[in-house]
């Protein structure tokens, strides 16, 4: 489960008019969104946490506010691979931390493509943009965010490898902004990690990512229990859209 990635560095002109290449997004049903979007988060903090759901036409709204710090949502887009697609569902939660300095990119990302006046090399371009001007910053210190869901579809490679699966891999990202594989040693090809996505540092240069994660699967006996917890929500999903259909069963059963 790679994420992000890829990049140029001016901010272009938005087109007029709906951009010709940018499909659609479904606005999934407020309860079965809700539900997939909380599953994100360990389930101690979901009581208090902040809930996004989007609107294809506007982006993300505030569904329930939290009180907690925490947030969650579904990621639609990923800015780094510069295409919109209709069939990514990223299941994630941030704490405060994360909530500033990385939620904030998803949600700007979203309003962007809600407009139809960008394409989505555009939208990469402004993010890359406003990264190099200090207005989308690295996470102050440690934190986590969270990718428990029993579900979600997402890419499968960095960016010009667009391929995405729909998989089943509850895992934890610590924040790990400006490091490198080499820096710590770890290897992507591990199944159960941890491994480093760090996304920026195809698009912005090695090193250079600021929103960077080292990424550890839950633990069996954790990645069993959300399985069998999220069996309601697996079959509501898969009615919902094939998409939800698993394509495999990752990491370790």
């Amino acid at each position: 489960m790679y994420y992000a990635i890829a990049i140029l560095l001016v901010l272009l002109t938005p087109l007029s008019g709906r951009a010709q290449s940018t499909p659609q997004l479904d606005k999934m049903p407020v309860d079965l969104e809700t539900q997939l979007a909380l599953s994100a988060l360990p389930a101690h903090v979901r009581p208090g946490a902040t809930v996004y759901l989007l609107d294809p036409a506007k982006g993300y709204y505030i569904a329930r506010q939290g009180t907690n710090g925490f947030v969650c949502f579904i990621g639609r887009t990923d800015w780094e691979w510069a295409e919109f697609r209709k069939d990514v569902f990223t299941p994630i939660g941030f704490n405060a931390e994360g909530a500033k300095s990385i939620a904030v990119v998803y949600r700007d990302v979203a309003a962007m493509r809600a407009t139809g006046k960008f394409t989505a090399r555009q939208v990469r371009d402004t993010v890359v943009a406003r990264i190099r001007s200090g207005r989308y910053v690295a996470p102050s210190h440690t934190g986590i965010s969270f990718m428990l869901a029993p579900i979600m579809r997402v890419y499968t490679g960095k960016p010009g490898d667009n391929n995405v699966m729909t998989m089943s891999m509850p895992h934890y990202m610590f924040y790990a902004p400006y490091v490198s594989e080499s820096d710590i040693g770890t290897n992507s090809e591990s199944p159960k990690g941890p491994f480093l996505i760090n996304p920026g540092n195809t698009v912005l240069g090695a090193g250079k990512g600021l929103h960077g994660y080292v990424v550890m699967a839950a633990s069996e006996e954790l990645t069993a229990k959300i399985r069998n917890d999220g069996k309601g929500l697996l079959q509501r999903l898969a009615a919902y859209n094939p998409w939800f259909k698993l394509d495999a069963m990752p990491m370790h059963n």
